[in-house]
């Protein structure tokens, strides 16, 4: 059950057990955008709000798959309170900024699922600034540069989410390499099943992912990334600080992974964030990797009653055009 089926009982408890009793619970507002965990806003009577993070399984929009919940594997979806509040404690531990937390309950004291209430930033994500007021954006892009910096400056000898490397737990694969060839090959199978452009180049593509995975030299240390850093999932506070959400899926790997993706969704804007030193061999390979998954994972997302159905069409389209014209003729 989601928030939006709790109790109202339920609900004002969690904000007392929060704030204390000098807050009521005036009113609860969706907020829309999640596609694995239910995001709520918080009204309180002194016009005061926070944001409701819900992991419930009819808040999830994608569809069940096996190896779901075995965190061991890198790339299984981000669900889950001690995912969130692993990576928050080590994002906020280097200083990243990262919403703060304000209550958190795992024993369905407050709702028969993981709950987490933070603070609420009212303002607009870095998306919709870039937008607006893209000169307004520019200082916010250097201090993201700076976090993104930080991230990359803490490493780890083990690869995985950050819940179970810094556990001592160990991740499923041999390399972040490897890990992503498997998962860059079950996303070709998903996509050429759902798309017949991607069948009729399945073999192109299935060689030139094994050459560009064969090209990566072996690597022992690894960096924090947030794995799907876009616009979207940075918001800003009143200070211009970069506020970094959607951080279940945080993990050590390789930077590069992080780098493709800002590139795929900053765009032109994404030099402001770029880093020397990367290795070529990998942002190659793993770009393809990333532009299946793009297609894939949107596609699959398709398959169970996803709202924004437009949303996702035209991301696994664009995508879809992004691989094929990588491996053309």
């Amino acid at each position: 059950m989601g928030l939006g089926g709790a109790r109202r009982g339920q609900w004002a408890g969690a904000v007392r057990a929060a704030f204390g009793r000098g807050r009521r619970l005036e009113g609860v507002e969706p907020l829309a955008g999640g596609s694995k965990k239910g995001v709520y806003r918080l009204v309180m009577d002194d016009g005061t709000t926070a944001v409701a993070y819900v992991w419930a399984e009819d808040e999830n929009y994608w569809p069940a798959a096996e190896g779901d919940d075995d965190p061991a594997d890198p790339f299984s979806p981000g669900l889950g309170l001690d995912l969130f509040e692993a990576a928050h404690t080590r994002l906020d531990s280097l200083g990243v900024r990262v919403p703060a937390i304000r209550l958190v309950d795992r024993e369905g004291a407050h709702c028969p699922a993981d709950l987490a209430i933070v603070e609420d930033l009212r303002g607009e994500s870095l998306e919709a600034l870039l937008t607006r007021d893209p000169r307004a954006a520019a200082p916010v892009m250097e201090r993201l540069r700076e976090s993104l910096d930080a991230m990359r400056s803490h490493r780890a000898s083990a690869f995985g989410k950050v819940a179970v490397v810094d556990a001592g737990g160990t991740s499923r694969g041999t390399s972040c390499e490897g890990v992503v060839l498997d998962r860059a090959l079950r996303d070709l199978a998903e996509a050429a099943s759902r798309d017949p452009r991607i069948e009729g180049a399945r073999d192109r593509l299935e060689e030139r992912l094994r050459d560009l995975a064969g090209a990566v030299r072996p690597r022992g240390r690894y960096s924090l990334v947030h794995g799907e850093l876009g616009p979207d999932h940075v918001l800003v506070d009143p200070e211009g600080q970069p506020v970094l959400i959607d951080i279940e899926g945080a993990m050590y790997f390789d930077v590069e992974w992080e780098h493709v993706f800002l590139r795929i969704r900053f765009d032109d804007r994404y030099t402001v964030l770029a880093a020397d030193g990367l290795d070529e061999h990998r942002l190659e390979f793993y770009t393809l990797a990333q532009r299946l998954s793009l297609t894939a994972g949107p596609l699959r997302l398709l398959d169970g009653n996803f709202p924004d159905r437009g949303l996702m069409a035209g991301i696994a389209e664009h995508n879809l055009r992004e691989a094929l014209r990588l491996v053309r003729p």
